[in-house]
């Protein structure tokens, strides 16, 4: 119990500063719920659109490396 707690607490505190968990302004019980949902999809979502941002980057260097490369050996 203690490792998986220790693992998820700093998810917790990254989405209760930069993802919006701080304030629920959704009404009851079932606007907790979707509140906590919808916040570790926004979690997700950064984390996805992070890693195709560096794909997206290497890719990029990749094709102008190939490129330079022909214009040299021409």
């Amino acid at each position: 119990m203690i490792r998986r707690r220790s693992a998820i607490e700093p998810a917790i505190g990254h989405m209760k500063a930069d993802g919006k968990l701080d304030r629920n302004w959704l009404k009851g019980a079932l606007g907790d719920a979707m509140h906590a949902v919808l916040c570790g999809a926004g979690h997700n979502l950064r984390m996805i659109l992070r890693k195709l941002r560096l794909f997206y980057a290497l890719v990029l260097i990749a094709l102008l490396n190939r490129s330079t490369a022909t214009v040299v050996a021409t």
